[in-house]
């Protein structure tokens, strides 16, 4: 099946101001990225704060333009399109839920209008067809009439996010990016979201990718697993095989902090901080954390490899087992 979106060599760099007024350092942010996302699959991403996930997110909808390689949705390339082309494309193809619906939404405008903007804003339909959708969209994610004149400072924080879900799909996106969409809200909303936005996603046939620190969320709602480190995809996995079958230390180090009462995983301490984004490790970013890590490793970037499960693939030198065991050097925290 073709893929909805594909990256392919795909690196993001800025430029941060560092000590001196003239001086300015590189930050990789997104390095060497090749993921395709198929129509109708959710795709999970997961890693520490200042991995790349959300770069990562932003390069897929087509708002965070690449500072080399190629974002091809539905077979074009994206960022050789003509400016007004490759806003139509984005805004109609994809849709994103932000990470936290008081500050994503347009404080001063009700319900109505936040919905129907999209639709006003690439001319979908009649005046009166624009008003069906918004009462269609509104049903869709559960929010009732009575509250399409409220503004978002009347709702509570899960009628805010519901509001945010209804605009990204104004438009019948085939993608839909959640950037850690539940983070912001009360523990017993998070589950009504979640499952909501699983409705939606079977209902509708959409391609999802679920953004999250929520590293069991992540594996309940996805099909297939992509763990980030320092800006680079480091393994991907089917959900299914993550926690015990991930080949990467880093991976099986992620998903022991929280495991399953079902499947009770030793926890693996991750020794110091995450190194900084400006000035990488050379050979594997993961090596100054992995109890693993040889002179090989501090040499050279591990290249891409395969295991015997269709869809899985990982970068290390000394890939774990297929589970955790003292044979191969796991050793919990």
């Amino acid at each position: 099946m073709n893929a909805i979106v594909e990256l392919t060599g795909t690196h993001v760099v800025h430029k941060a101001r560092s000590g001196g007024l003239f001086t300015r350092d590189r930050v990789y942010a997104l390095t060497g990225a090749d993921l395709a996302v198929a129509p109708g699959e959710t795709v999970g991403v997961v890693g520490e704060s200042g991995c790349g996930k959300s770069t990562l997110a932003k390069v897929l909808i087509g708002i965070q333009r690449p500072t080399a390689g190629t974002v091809s949705f539905r077979g074009r390339d994206l960022w050789s399109m003509p400016p007004a082309e490759r806003r139509t494309t984005v805004g109609a193809g994809t849709g994103m839920i932000f990470q936290d619906p008081s500050t994503a939404l347009n404080r001063r405008l009700p319900v109505r209008q936040i919905l129907r903007d999209p639709l006003d804003v690439h001319g979908h339909g009649t005046k009166e067809q624009r008003g069906d959708r918004v009462r269609e969209l509104m049903a869709l994610v559960g929010l009732p009439r009575a509250l399409a004149d409220a503004l978002p400072g009347q709702l509570s924080g899960g009628q805010r996010q519901r509001v945010a879900i209804a605009r990204a799909l104004a438009l019948d996106p085939g993608l839909v990016v959640a950037d850690e969409p539940t983070s912001a809200l009360d523990v017993s909303v998070r589950a009504q979201i979640l499952n909501l936005l699983l409705d939606l996603k079977e209902r509708l046939g959409l391609a999802l990718v679920f953004v999250s620190h929520d590293i069991q969320t992540v594996r309940r709602m996805s099909d297939r697993v992509i763990t980030m480190y320092l800006g680079r995809i480091v393994e991907e996995c089917p959900a299914a095989d993550v926690t015990d079958r991930a080949r990467h230390p880093y991976t099986r180090a992620l998903f022991s902090a929280t495991p399953s009462l079902l499947n009770p995983i030793e926890p693996i301490a991750l020794k110091g901080p995450v190194p900084s984004a400006t000035r990488p490790p050379s050979g594997c970013p993961f090596r100054t954390r992995c109890w693993k890590a040889d002179a090989l490793c501090a040499e050279v970037m591990p290249g891409l490899a395969t295991a015997s499960t269709p869809g899985h693939s990982f970068r290390c030198h000394h890939p774990l087992t297929s589970s955790a065991s003292e044979e191969d050097g796991f050793q919990p925290g």
